[in-house]
């Protein structure tokens, strides 16, 4: 129930995945909210804060989702999935993962870039290991901004394909991901 099979997920990468998806999801929202907020808004601070505290989180999470998945089997593809369809989820998932931690790692660099720690939460910090590169923060802004909106774009991809498999498949695809296999 706990670890995957060759025919299920396991109840760990089931939660591992819908809370990056929805912390994901979460964060694109407030990070499109939040750019447009003025100086004398409530939340100018408030909400940068809560974005780099959860990205930070998010990062550790898909960390640990990629060791997890090093550590259990991937279950089968279903059987009637045509060779285009197998090729393009493996290309997806791994796409996704990498611009996971591209944003999370630039999101860090804006954050840094003048040798400040990002705090999460308060409850800890994770220092400045590189900042003061010439337009660090600049660059890493680019590539959080658009990296973000190509996760986002890739996970919609995701979740119709997934829909697709449900509704016009009718096959497990979508319900491997939503009950733990035994």
């Amino acid at each position: 129930m706990w670890r995957n099979t060759t025919s299920a997920y396991g109840l760990v990468s089931i939660v591992l995945h819908w809370l990056i998806a929805a912390a994901i999801l979460g964060l694109f929202g407030l990070g499109l909210w939040m750019v447009d907020l003025s100086y004398y808004h409530p939340w100018y601070t408030t909400a940068p804060d809560i974005h780099r505290s959860i990205g930070v989180l998010v990062g550790a999470a898909v960390l640990a989702r990629l060791i997890w998945r090093g550590l259990n089997p991937r279950p089968a593809f279903e059987t009637g999935m045509a060779r285009w369809e197998r090729a393009g989820a493996l290309a997806a998932h791994w796409v996704m993962y990498a611009l996971m931690l591209g944003v999370v790692a630039a999101g860090y660099l804006i954050t840094t870039a003048q040798g400040d720690a990002v705090s999460v939460f308060g409850w800890f910090e994770v220092p400045a290991l590189v900042s003061g590169v010439e337009q660090q923060e600049e660059l890493a802004g680019a590539i959080h901004y658009y990296g973000a909106w190509a996760l986002v774009l890739i996970a919609t991809v995701h979740a119709l394909a997934a829909l697709k498999h449900h509704f016009v498949d009718r096959d497990r695809t979508l319900v491997r991901m939503l009950r733990p296999g035994r």
